[in-house]
């Protein structure tokens, strides 16, 4: 049952960043014509990071497939069906709660630091699964993951916040005069915040 929870969990996880980047990037006055490659892209990176607990399915009809297949238990397909839909949903909530301000307008506090920890757990997450598990030991794209998951943040949080998920990022932001004290301050803060989430999460979600 824990192994189950875990497997739900990171399931949840990627079905909820493919979903907010299809919001953030497709949908509404900040859809992009970039979209397609976020979305592509954010779907790579989870399947990187969280393959080797779940399977990286984050998607009601892959379970099912894999279920035909043998690959995934059939016990196993409602609760990873009510994890993938609840993510999609949360996803969906977040979206709507997020983006009600203008393209390109910096001043909503509560949506720059909900996007600069959301990304920031994004990456800290991505890295942690591809570059120091060892499920995931030797492979070869783990820094394709991880610069991936910048970019598809970028793309989605352009018109919200800097995209720094970075704190030293956020301070060449202010030296170069792009943001003021106060916003890289909130913005570094909330990347800590993320890193430090990500880790809690991969913690309780993998075994080493």
């Amino acid at each position: 049952m824990k192994e189950l929870c875990k497997k739900c969990f990171v399931e949840f996880i990627g079905t909820f960043f493919l979903v907010l980047t299809v919001g953030l990037t497709a949908c509404g006055a900040n859809a992009t014509q970039f979209a397609p490659i976020a979305i592509g892209l954010v779907l790579a990176v989870m399947v990187y990071a969280g393959g080797h607990v779940s399977g990286g399915h984050y998607n009601p009809a892959v379970s099912l497939a894999a279920a035909v297949r043998g690959a995934l238990s059939w016990k196993d397909i409602l609760p990873y069906w009510v994890a993938q839909l609840l993510g999609g949903a949360v996803a969906a909530w977040t979206v709507l709660s997020l983006t009600e301000v203008s393209a390109g307008s910096f001043d909503n506090i509560g949506a720059l630091v909900a996007f600069e920890i959301l990304f920031t757990f994004a990456l800290c997450y991505v890295v942690l699964h591809t570059a120091t598990s060892k499920d995931t030991e030797g492979n070869s794209y783990y820094g394709f993951a991880i610069g991936t998951t910048v970019l598809v943040g970028a793309f989605a949080s352009a018109a919200i916040c800097f995209g720094a998920f970075n704190p030293a990022v956020a301070l060449g932001l202010l030296t170069m005069s792009v943001a003021s004290a106060k916003l890289v301050g909130i913005t570094a803060l909330a990347n800590l915040a993320g890193g430090l989430l990500a880790g809690i999460v991969y913690k309780l979600t993998c075994n080493d």
